[in-house]
């Protein structure tokens, strides 16, 4: 839900284990969209992963110097031990999962654990989003997600960090948070899963694992879409009849092995990113 995290397609992809990307191979398109400029140098490369890389753990430092609460009275989810849970914990339930939206989120979730699942999975697709770049629909998203009493506080804290020019140019967005005219900006994440590790009748500890969309696609762009997996730790609080985010904590991986198959061109990119929506997403 963060800014996904800039890999180079080229040797370091293959060598930084630290990303998780070590051995992985991905082949390009025999004509390369991005005209070469993915090759450039090491140095131009490393820093956009520093610079990158800071804003995608910047949200996360703000939750630990914001974070508050005691999960010591929480309780193991009745559906299954907390590192293990039952098989069936998970399945789809057939449950509708909300009935209402604040503009584009769901919200309205059932006061249960499959409830807070739910709202995790949800509220990890707006914070993940493109949306998150524009200082408006920011605003939206974290009014919307966040509890009231943590709201002010993240508010302030994100619109500093997404309002730096230079963090916006090193990603190659305008100072406006757009894409330059003829490009695309790809911000996405995917739920591929959640797991309640803990909770009472007003509280939820969530975990989502999800993989990440992240960069600019276009014939122009120096910075293409590339895929990053997390998991992100949701603490839940119910508050105003809903499932609100008080907390979080993010950690790279699960990563899997990846196929060697063949990058799509920029146009491809561009359109399915225009032609694919997203999900509402239930336990």
């Amino acid at each position: 839900m963060t800014p996904g995290d800039e890999h180079d397609y080229g040797e370091s992809a293959r060598t930084d284990e630290s990303h998780g990307y070590g051995g992985t191979r991905l082949r390009l398109p025999e004509n390369d969209p991005y005209g070469g400029a993915r090759r450039g140098g090491r140095s131009s490369s490393r820093s956009l992963v520093t610079v990158v890389g800071v804003v995608v753990l910047l949200i996360a430092a703000i939750a630990f110097a914001n974070r508050g609460g005691d999960d010591s009275s929480s309780t193991t989810a009745s559906d299954g031990p907390a590192d293990k849970p039952n098989p069936t914990s998970t399945t789809a339930s057939g449950t509708k999962p909300v009935a209402s939206k604040s503009g584009t989120i769901p919200v309205g979730y059932a006061h249960d654990a499959q409830g807070a699942q739910s709202a995790a999975a949800n509220y990890a697709v707006a914070l993940g989003s493109a949306d998150m770049f524009v200082t408006a629909s920011r605003h939206q998203i974290v009014d919307t997600v966040y509890a009231p009493a943590v709201a002010a506080a993240r508010q302030s804290a994100l619109d500093t960090a997404y309002s730096s020019e230079t963090f916006l140019s090193n990603i190659g967005l305008d100072n406006d948070g757009t894409a330059p005219d003829g490009q695309t900006f790809v911000s996405r994440v995917i739920p591929v899963g959640t797991k309640v590790t803990a909770s009472n009748a007003n509280n939820a500890t969530v975990e989502v694992w999800y993989t990440s969309l992240f960069g600019l696609s276009g014939e122009a762009s120096t910075n293409p879409v590339s895929e990053s997996w997390f998991t992100t730790t949701y603490q839940l609080e119910w508050t105003n009849n809903d499932w609100k985010i008080t907390d979080f904590q993010q950690k790279d991986g699960p990563v899997p092995v990846g196929r060697d198959q063949q990058a799509s061109t920029a146009d491809d990119m561009t359109k399915a990113v225009e032609e694919y929506g997203g999900f509402t997403y239930a336990r």
